[in-house]
C-alpha cells in the first residue's frame, strides 16, 4: 500500500467550495505538490484590483505552488504540470480539462461533483437541486473522461435537503461531505495501489441538467405556482439572489413562505394578476398563479437586505 506522503497529488479548483476538499487533504497529510486555479480576476469599479481565487489564497497560506493558466491546452502549462510528476489529480469545481491534462497522472484524474450523478451534470448542481424542489442530493467522485460529468463513478454520498433550506445550507453541507468523499476516494486508490473499482453512470432518458446561473436566470416568473417560485427563491438565496422588477427598481428576494391562501375566487369573481404586491397586518404578500406567497426577506437595489416588516415600515404599500 502506498503511503499518503508518497502519493504526489495536484489539486485543481477555484471557489470556496473547492477549498473544503483541499483543506481536508492538507490537514490530513496528503502530499499536494501543486494547485491549479483560475487567473486572478479584476474587481472594483475600475477593475484595477486583482482578486486571487479562494483556492489560491488557501494554497499560498500553506506554501503550496500555484499554477494559473489562461488556457488549459497551453504547451507551457502542460510542460509545467508534467514536471511535477503527479501520481493523481483531484478536481473540485473547476473548468473542463483537455485529455492531455486529465490523462497525465498514472492513477488518473477524479472529480468531486455536488450531485448524485448522472443527475445534475453541469456548473450549478446545488442551485438546480433546490430550485427543482429535490429532497435529496449528494456528492459523487468519478474519473474524468472527454465529456462533462460523464465518467465512471467511484463513490457517492447522499445528503438530505430540509424542506425550507436555502442553497447556502446545502452548499455548506455538500462542501463538508465532498471533502470527506474526496479523501475517502484517495484512500481507496492508496489501498489499491492506484487501482479502484468504478462503475459506468446509469443510463437515463430523464436527466435533470444544471447549467450555469446567469442574472437572467434569476428573474422570478410570477405566473408560476407559488411552490415553484418558493423553491426558486430558496435555490438562489443568498447568492446570486432571485429578483423581480418593483416599480422603477430591482428587488431581490431571499426568503419566502407558502401561505396556502388562493389569489383567485371564481365564485366571487376575484382575480389578482400574478406579481401583485400587497400588505396585510405588516406581512408582505405577492400573488402567483395559484396562491399568495409571503415575502420575508428582501433587498432593493442599492439598499441593505432587510426583513419584510422593516421594508413595509419604510415603504407602505
Amino acid at each position: 500500500m502506498i503511503e499518503r506522503k508518497n502519493l504526489r497529488i495536484i489539486f485543481m479548483g477555484t471557489p470556496e467550495f473547492a477549498v473544503g476538499s483541499l483543506e481536508r487533504m492538507v490537514a490530513n497529510g496528503y502530499n499536494v505538490v501543486a494547485v491549479v486555479t483560475q487567473p486572478d480576476r479584476p474587481i472594483g469599479r475600475h477593475g484595477s484590483i486583482l482578486q486571487p481565487s479562494p483556492v489560491k489564497q488557501f494554497a499560498l497560506s500553506k506554501g503550496i505552488p500555484v499554477l494559473q493558466p489562461e488556457r488549459m491546452k497551453d504547451d507551457n502549462f502542460i510542460s509545467q504540470l508534467s514536471a511535477y510528476q503527479a501520481d493523481l489529480q483531484v478536481v473540485v469545481a473547476f473548468r473542463m480539462l483537455p485529455e492531455a491534462v486529465w490523462s497525465m497522472p498514472r492513477f488518473g484524474t477524479f472529480n468531486v461533483h455536488a450531485s448524485l450523478l448522472p443527475q445534475y451534470r453541469g456548473a450549478a448542481p446545488i442551485n438546480w437541486a433546490v430550485i427543482n424542489g429535490e429532497r435529496r442530493t449528494g456528492v459523487t467522485t468519478f474519473f474524468l473522461d472527454e465529456h462533462i460529468d460523464t465518467g465512471r463513478i467511484i463513490l457517492q454520498r447522499p445528503f438530505d435537503i430540509p424542506e425550507d433550506a436555502d442553497v447556502e445550507y446545502v452548499y455548506n453541507g455538500l462542501m463538508a461531505l465532498g471533502a470527506q468523499a474526496c479523501t475517502d476516494t484517495i484512500d481507496l486508490l492508496l489501498q489499491g495501489n492506484g487501482a479502484v473499482e468504478s462503475i459506468p453512470q446509469p443510463q437515463s432518458t430523464q436527466l435533470k441538467a444544471a447549467p450555469k446561473i446567469f442574472k437572467e436566470t434569476c428573474e422570478i416568473n410570477w405566473n408560476l405556482p407559488a411552490v415553484q417560485i418558493h423553491n426558486f427563491i430558496r435555490g438562489l438565496s443568498p447568492s446570486p439572489g432571485a429578483w423581480c422588477t418593483f416599480g422603477n427598481s430591482t428587488l431581490k428576494i431571499f426568503q419566502s413562505a407558502l401561505t396556502g391562501h388562493p389569489c383567485n375566487n371564481a365564485e366571487r369573481g376575484e382575480h389578482t394578476a400574478p406579481g401583485t404586491f400587497k400588505s396585510e397586518s405588516h406581512i408582505l404578500l405577492v400573488s402567483t398563479s395559484d396562491e399568495w406567497l409571503e415575502i420575508k426577506s428582501l433587498q432593493l437595489a442599492g439598499k441593505k437586505r432587510i426583513d419584510a416588516r422593516s421594508f413595509l415600515n419604510g415603504r407602505p404599500l
